[in-house]
C-alpha cells in the first residue's frame, strides 16, 4: 500500500540516483581529448600501453588519437585547434616561443629522454669508429629537427662537421627516409625503431651505433599544448599525465615481450619478434621515460643541441616552458597499474 514512507523513498532515489550513477561512471561519459602523434613510432611504446590498458579510461578520458606526420604539421594543427594535445619534440615549443606567441606552448609530460635514432650501415661494421664516416653519403633527417639536431651534435662529438665531412642528403620526406635507403640511396642513414630491426632482419643495413647514446638526456618527445588549454583544462592535463605516468611505470616492470604484445594492434604490418627487438632496444639504452617530469639537465641540453645545429634563438629557460606540477602530482601519487 502506497503511504508517506514510500513516497519519501522514491523521492530520495529521484533526487540522487543521477549523482550516483555519474560518480560510478554509469553514464559512460568521458571527457574527450584530440593527441596528435608526430609519427606512429615503437618508440612511443608507453603511449600505447596506456591506450590498450584502458589508463585513459580510468582517469575518465577519452583520448581521440591522430598521427600528424611531421612536427610542422603537428604544431599547425596544435595551434590551429585541430588537436588539443601534441606529442612532438619539445624543439617545436621553443620555435613557437622564438616567433613570439602571445599563446605559447607548453610542454607538461615527457615519454622519451633521449634521441630514438640509430646509425645504420649497408655493411656489418663490427669495429665501427666514427671517423670511418668522413666521406660517406648520409642520409639524414629534416633540418631543424630533433633527431636531425640530436644526430648532428653526435657526429661533432666525434669530431665531424655533419656539413663539411659528409655528403649530407637532407631533402627527402621524414616518411620516405627508409624507402630511400632501402632503394640505394646513402652509405649511412638515421632510422627510427622498427625500421631499423627490420631492415637488419632483412638484411638491408646493420645497426652500429645510437644516436641516443650519444647525445644523452633529452625532453625529446613531450606531451605539450598551449597555455590557453592548459588554464582552462587544468584537470584534463593532470588526468592525462596521471594515465601516462601509469603506462610508463608498466612498461618499465614488463618484458620487452610483454609490451610487445600490447602494442601490436598499433603495429599491425610488423611482426611481434620485431617489435619485441625495438622495445627492448629502447629499454635497454633508457629511451622511456620514467617519469614525466622535464629536468633543468635535459633541457639545457636540449638547448645546447640546438644551439649546436644553429636553430637557436633564445635560451628559454625549463620554467618558461615546462610546467612541471602535472608530472610532480603525478609521482607523488605512485599510481599503480
Amino acid at each position: 500500500m502506497w503511504n508517506k514512507r514510500h513516497a519519501l523513498f522514491w523521492i530520495a532515489l529521484f533526487l540522487f540516483l543521477p549523482a550516483f550513477l555519474s560518480g560510478c561512471g554509469g553514464n559512460g561519459q568521458l571527457h574527450k581529448v584530440k593527441v596528435g602523434e608526430v609519427t606512429r613510432s615503437v618508440f612511443y611504446a608507453p603511449q600505447y600501453v596506456a591506450l590498450e590498458k584502458g589508463f585513459f579510461e580510468e582517469e575518465g578520458l577519452e583520448v581521440e588519437l591522430q598521427t600528424t606526420a611531421g612536427g610542422d604539421k603537428t604544431m599547425t594543427a596544435l595551434l590551429s585547434g585541430a588537436i588539443d594535445v601534441a606529442l612532438v619534440g619539445a624543439e617545436t615549443s621553443i620555435y613557437v616561443y622564438q616567433q613570439g606567441a602571445e599563446d605559447p606552448v607548453i610542454n607538461f609530460a615527457q615519454l622519451t629522454q633521449t634521441d630514438g635514432t640509430f646509425l645504420v650501415s649497408r655493411e656489418q661494421m663490427d669495429n665501427f669508429d666514427w671517423s670511418q664516416l668522413h666521406g660517406a653519403v648520409f642520409l639524414g633527417q629534416r633540418k631543424g629537427g630533433m633527431p636531425q639536431m640530436a644526430g648532428e651534435f653526435s657526429l661533432r662529438k666525434h669530431g665531424i662537421d655533419p656539413h663539411r665531412d659528409l655528403e649530407l642528403i637532407q631533402n627527402i620526406d621524414f616518411a620516405n627516409i627508409a624507402a630511400a635507403y632501402a632503394s640505394g640511396t646513402g652509405q649511412f642513414v638515421q632510422l627510427f625503431e622498427p625500421q631499423a630491426s627490420i631492415f637488419e632482419r632483412e638484411g638491408k643495413g646493420h645497426v652500429i651505433a645510437s644516436f641516443g647514446m650519444e647525445s644523452g638526456r633529452l625532453p625529446y618527445t613531450v606531451y605539450m599544448t598551449k597555455q590557453s588549454y592548459m588554464n582552462k583544462n587544468d584537470e584534463v592535463v593532470q588526468k592525462l599525465t596521471h594515465a601516462i605516468h601509469k603506462a610508463q611505470i608498466w612498461v618499465q616492470e614488463h618484458s620487452p615481450a610483454e609490451t610487445a604484445s600490447v602494442i601490436s594492434p598499433f603495429f599491425k604490418d610488423t611482426d611481434l619478434d620485431v617489435l619485441e627487438s625495438s622495445v627492448k632496444r629502447y629499454l635497454e639504452q633508457g629511451s622511456y621515460a620514467e617519469s614525466p617530469e622535464i629536468t633543468e639537465e635535459a633541457w639545457n641540453n636540449l638547448l645546447d643541441v640546438m644551439e649546436g645545429a644553429g636553430e637557436l634563438k633564445v635560451r628559454a629557460s625549463v620554467d618558461e616552458l615546462a610546467e612541471n606540477k602535472y608530472a610532480k602530482f603525478a609521482i607523488k601519487s605512485d599510481p599503480s597499474p
